[in-house]
């Protein structure tokens, strides 16, 4: 008989044990002085937690193999490849990181007074002037700290400009390829949301929205690329028919990196778009945060931006505050600072070149990878894509194997699942994004791992289906996991559990 896989075969060590399986009575990582024989006594009672039961008690050295086992399974860009879609999770790269920590940049108080901080306003002034330019938007505001707050913050522009002309409306349209946060940011503003379907191809056109266009339609909200990774190409006579009826086109840039360098939403008829510096000019938030999400503007909705502005004057700069039009302060202080100061150091370290460079490869990357599996894997839409290729399981699924099998068996080699079940108008979704920092080598280790899951899936599906083999725990429940998280240790089983906690 053959020898078993390495991601088949058993592990000759056994798993360590939780720790409130572990210790002992007594035993401590330190030494204090006992009174009357018990150093309970003498630890403050502040300090001491008597609400858990049978807390473990341990030895300095158990602790440390503990939270450096968790270390070591903490899966990050550092480790592995990341293929998560949508969401850009490049890597950062370390440079970004020693300016953000620069005393003059990490150490100033935010109330400090404004001669104190001409340095901070400088960097953000240019950065303003540099996102300008590579957006072809006319100004720009740092104050959101997130892409869905940057997507309030655009529309609230856009209300306030056409309130001004006597009637804010009361629609916004919505493709069903926008990003999933479209609908909410816009209910959120006083809109009601009408979706429109995509084409055939995955894109909108242009008769589509004329017959939903009319004069109570503020905007429409478009992704561009959207979220199945293809390009709105006839964006500029999508945009003509909304402007022919007086409403903006409002643009998420949540795949803003697929552009970079190599066309600007400015000269697609874009009235305002917000940018993810934390996608698209480093700083991976994976895990809620923190990040940016800069609104830029064309002329006629400069009026309403955020306050203060940073203006300069004879070398000097300063924040204006007395803007009658604006809709306010969207964000404490200077925004998300740190997020900022690592974007400004991303782009000044490529250069204008190096932008372009990372958009190509972030396409190249994503049509390799198409190209690899499109035999193995149903593609969703059988054209080039952009920075995101998206398959499905249709083929899989006639073996019983699903989406969800694959991104699990996945992990028995090393891999991060990509993106799974969305976008929602593709039955089965893997949304799968290298990005642009990855080699041909890790792309083709990752294809290797596809292709044999594609023929595991054929030969083998209960070994798929019964992923994954090779982490701590096996295949959870996530449904009762989501609704019903045990956050606690618990010595008694419940519902035939082996461990709970």
């Amino acid at each position: 008989m053959s020898e078993p896989s390495a991601v088949n075969r058993p592990s000759r060590v056994a798993p360590p044990r939780l720790l409130f399986e572990s210790g002992s009575l007594g035993r401590s990582g330190f030494y204090w002085p006992a009174e009357n024989g018990k150093v309970q006594a003498a630890i403050p009672a502040g300090l001491r937690r008597d609400d858990i039961p049978g807390f473990p008690e341990l030895g300095e050295l158990e602790v440390l193999r503990h939270f450096t086992r968790l270390s070591q399974r903490n899966f990050g860009i550092e480790s592995q490849f990341y293929p998560l879609g949508s969401c850009t999770m490049k890597y950062n790269p370390k440079v970004n990181e020693v300016v953000a920590r620069f005393p003059g940049f990490a150490l100033i108080h935010p109330l400090a007074p404004i001669e104190l901080l001409q340095g901070a306003i400088e960097l953000l002034y240019e950065l303003e002037h540099i996102l300008s330019e590579i957006s072809g938007m006319e100004h720009v505001s740092l104050q959101p700290s997130a892409g869905a707050q940057g997507e309030l913050t655009g529309l609230m522009l856009i209300r306030a400009h056409l309130a001004e002309e006597g009637n804010p409306r009361k629609k916004i349209i919505v493709p069903d390829t926008a990003h999933g946060t479209n609908p909410a940011s816009s209910t959120l503003c006083g809109y009601d949301v009408v979706q429109i379907s995509s084409s055939a191809g995955g894109i909108i056109d242009a008769a589509s929205v004329e017959k939903m266009m009319d004069e109570d339609v503020a905007a429409l909200m478009i992704t561009n690329p959207n979220t199945l990774g293809l390009f709105e190409k006839n964006i500029e006579a999508v945009a003509a028919v909304v402007h022919a009826k007086g409403g903006l086109v409002y643009l998420d840039g949540a795949n803003l990196n697929a552009l970079v360098g190599v066309a600007k939403p400015g000269h697609m008829g874009v009235d305002v778009l917000h940018m993810n510096l934390h996608k698209t000019f480093s700083t991976p938030h994976g895990g809620g945060g923190p990040g940016a999400g800069p609104v830029a503007v064309k002329e006629r909705l400069r009026a309403y931006l955020p306050v203060p502005r940073i203006v300069k004057t004879a070398g000097v700069f300063a924040l204006r505050d007395d803007c009658p039009k604006s809709i306010g302060r969207v964000r404490s202080f200077f925004g998300n600072f740190g997020v900022l100061v690592r974007a400004y150091s991303y782009i000044i370290s490529l250069g204008a070149d190096g932008l372009e460079e990372a958009s190509r490869m972030a396409l190249l990357n994503a049509n390799y990878i198409r190209k690899k599996l499109e035999k193995s894997y149903q593609i969703a839409y059988d054209e080039p894509c952009m920075h995101e290729c998206i398959f499905t399981d249709r083929i899989q699924h006639k073996s019983g194997v699903s989406t969800l099998d694959i991104a699990k068996r996945l992990l028995d080699y090393g891999f991060h699942p990509p993106t799974i079940y969305f976008p929602l108008v593709v039955a089965g979704a893997l949304m799968i994004e290298p990005t642009e920092t990855e080699t041909p080598e890790t792309l083709d280790g990752f294809v290797e791992a596809m292709l044999s899951i594609a023929q595991e899936a054929k030969e083998n599906p209960e070994l798929v289906k019964s992923a994954p083999h090779s982490t701590p725990v096996r295949r959870l429940d996530e449904a009762r996991a989501a609704r019903k998280p045990v956050v606690r240790w618990e010595r008694q089983r419940a519902d035939g559990d082996e461990r709970q906690g």
